[in-house]
């Protein structure tokens, strides 16, 4: 099979994807092999590649927002008919024993694997998937338009959940690319306000669009102090801002597996009982949960998609922000 594939981290610019071509993987125990379909571009793809994280598997297939058909079953597999179309998100496998996935926290799991990290992704025509940490998808819309699902909206819907806003308070969103514009849709049909925070011209035009009550700058005050927020943007200049906008008792929520350094602030910016809490990750919980509600809200991704072949210049484009919604790939037919 065709693959993009990682053997070394460097800048974007520099080309960190090589094509290769790679043995089709064998489904083993309670396995399944998919087909891919097409597969969004993340930021943590953008991560892995530079070397903000580091490199656990070397070479590795990056790509964990994979849309897919199965293709073949390994032992063990009950379900997944040939032919399903089925989704594959960050989490790629938990243990299932230890303290954190006894009490529904799989997503801490010490033992865990990540798909386009510790194991191969959907950056190549096929993939291979636990059947457990596999999500059925239906047939319907185009996989294009599924993929963004995946990550940016599971990790998105935890990060809102965590927040703990309520209909009828204030919710806002810092940074708004790929996750924060699913987000926003969940949470104008969960009856809450949103204002969003964002330099770019283009994406608080977007914000506008889908129903943003106010938008300005990241360093911008709102009109009225937020119940809770949620940074998307990876820079730890903006926690402190974000604190500084948020009422007494209001919780601030780090959304992305990668954030620059967050600078020295006075303790006045948390007093009043404010949190500042960090998301790791998601579990199927979250996954199940969130494609349900994406259905019932009827969230629709901003999607352009690429071909495979052009998942190099996605990630200069995620790393320049020159993006409007999610970058996805189109691999198979």
């Amino acid at each position: 099979m065709r693959a993009l594939v990682l053997r070394d981290q460097k800048p974007a610019e520099q080309g960190p994807l090589s094509l290769a071509e790679l043995p089709i993987p064998e489904p083993g125990p309670r396995q399944i092999l998919l087909r891919v379909l097409a597969c969004g571009v993340c930021h943590t793809d953008l991560h892995i590649a530079e070397g903000d994280l580091p490199l656990r598997k070397r070479p590795v297939v990056l790509g964990h927002q994979v849309v897919g058909e199965v293709v073949a079953r390994g032992p063990g597999v009950t379900g997944f008919p040939e032919g399903q179309r089925v989704g594959l998100f960050w989490l790629a496998w938990a243990c299932g024993g230890c303290e954190f996935c006894r009490r529904g926290q799989e997503n801490l799991c010490p033992e865990a694997h990540f798909t386009g990290y510790t194991v191969d992704g959907g950056f190549a025509e096929y993939a291979r998937a636990f059947a457990d940490f596999a999500l059925p998808l239906p047939a319907q819309p185009a996989p294009e338009e599924q993929a963004p699902l995946l990550c940016a909206g599971v990790v998105g819907y935890r990060a809102l959940r965590l927040s703990g806003a309520q209909a009828g308070e204030i919710l806002g969103l810092y940074g708004f690319g790929s996750s924060a514009h699913l987000v926003l849709q969940c949470a104008r049909f969960l009856g809450l306000r949103v204002f969003v925070f964002t330099r770019s011209p283009a994406h608080q035009e977007q914000a506008r669009e889908l129903g943003a009550e106010w938008v300005g700058g990241p360093r911008d005050r709102p009109p009225e102090p937020l119940h809770a927020a949620i940074v998307f943007a990876p820079a730890g200049w903006i926690v402190p801002e974000a604190l500084a906008s948020t009422r007494p008792g209001g919780t601030v929520v780090l959304a992305g597996i990668h954030m620059t350094p967050v600078p020295e602030m006075p303790y006045r910016l948390l007093w009043e009982e404010r949190a500042v809490r960090s998301v790791a990750n998601a579990t199927r919980r979250d996954a199940q949960e969130f494609l349900a509600l994406a259905d019932q809200a009827g969230v629709r991704p901003a999607v352009e998609v690429l071909s495979w072949e052009e998942a190099g210049e996605a990630l200069v484009r995620l790393k320049r922000a020159e993006t409007r919604g999610t970058l996805v790939l189109r691999i198979g037919p």
